[in-house]
């Protein structure tokens, strides 16, 4: 490159808006289809194990015996594969923007409950009427 050319990009940097935003202070702004993080409701959580199988690269581990459900957000590439296909809608896609990590720490673990289970009918109830 020329001088000339130099001192033109120079120029043409220096009298335009900047090309990014100072993000944290100012927030950035959010594409209708922008996608975040994966999210769990806990107490909707069968621990059926859909969204381990359907994770195309293994970030999402359930285990039925400890009843746990956890990510590696590292390894997630937010393809909503797993939230698609729960069975019991307690996967959703969080659109909130949150600061970077400072260290490799990106496992979230979630112990789930399930959903609650319904108490017996004591003895002698007599069972609900169908409405027609």
């Amino acid at each position: 490159m020329s001088y000339f050319e130099n001192t033109k990009t120079v120029l043409k940097s220096l009298f335009s808006r900047p090309a990014t935003l100072m993000y944290p202070a100012k927030p950035a702004k959010k594409a209708a289809l922008t996608r975040g993080h994966v999210t769990i409701v806990p107490e909707k959580c069968i621990a059926c194990r859909t969204c381990q199988r359907k994770c195309p690269t293994q970030a999402i581990i359930v285990d039925v015996k400890e009843k746990t459900w956890q990510i590696d957000r590292l390894r997630c590439i937010v393809c909503n594969c797993c939230v698609e296909t729960c069975p019991t809608k307690c996967l959703a896609m969080d659109t909130q923007y949150y600061e970077s990590m400072t260290a490799r720490g990106g496992i979230m673990k979630v112990t789930v409950a399930g959903p609650k289970k319904k108490e017996p009918a004591p003895e002698g109830a007599k069972p609900p009427e169908k409405k027609e």
